[in-house]
């Protein structure tokens, strides 16, 4: 089966683009949208799920909030997906600082979010990675100041780190 991977990636990345700037990591299961109609008839009510959906469409479900503190490579590798999640997607807002091909330092001792926010190119930026339990993947990346839906950058390939991040949740020790 492939699932529309693209589809649920860029849904979620119009969703987070709905709730403003500034917010936490958010993780989600993607789950099949005709499975899940079919095991939770209340919630597909709700939701508005069809039973008879796309086999191949899939539903995000917002997981609980990652750890405080915690860094995210080690938050990730606590998550264990059941079987009947298909994939995963994660959205996650940072700070990168373009423009320049030496390694910046800040200085030791600093606010390291501070710091990077006044150095000369500093980007805020969201991206939604997602990947699928088969090895499928895409993701979204939107800069904040280009923040409108058709300056949405979206592929593949485009944040290969996080999306292999995510795919090692579905790796079984």
């Amino acid at each position: 089966m492939t699932y529309l991977i693209r589809d649920a990636v860029m849904e979620l990345e119009r969703h987070a683009s709905g709730q403003g700037w500034d917010q936490p990591p958010r993780v989600y299961a993607l789950v099949p949208t005709a499975e899940l109609a079919r095991q939770e008839p209340a919630l597909a009510s709700m939701l508005g799920l069809d039973p008879s959906a796309d086999p191949a469409e899939l539903t995000p479900v917002e997981q609980e909030a990652l750890p405080d503190g915690v860094p995210l490579e080690e938050a990730l590798g606590s998550i264990a997906w059941p079987e009947a999640v298909a994939g995963c997607a994660l959205v996650l807002e940072r700070l990168v600082v373009k423009g320049s091909d030496e390694t910046l330092d800040p200085p030791r001792g600093a606010d390291t979010g501070e710091w990077a926010k006044a150095q000369d190119g500093s980007e805020e930026i969201r991206m939604v990675a997602g990947v699928l339990r088969d090895g499928g993947r895409h993701a979204a990346l939107r800069m904040r100041s280009h923040d409108s839906d058709d300056q949405v950058l979206n592929g593949e390939d485009l944040v290969p780190a996080l999306t292999s991040a995510l795919a090692l949740t579905f790796e079984e020790e």
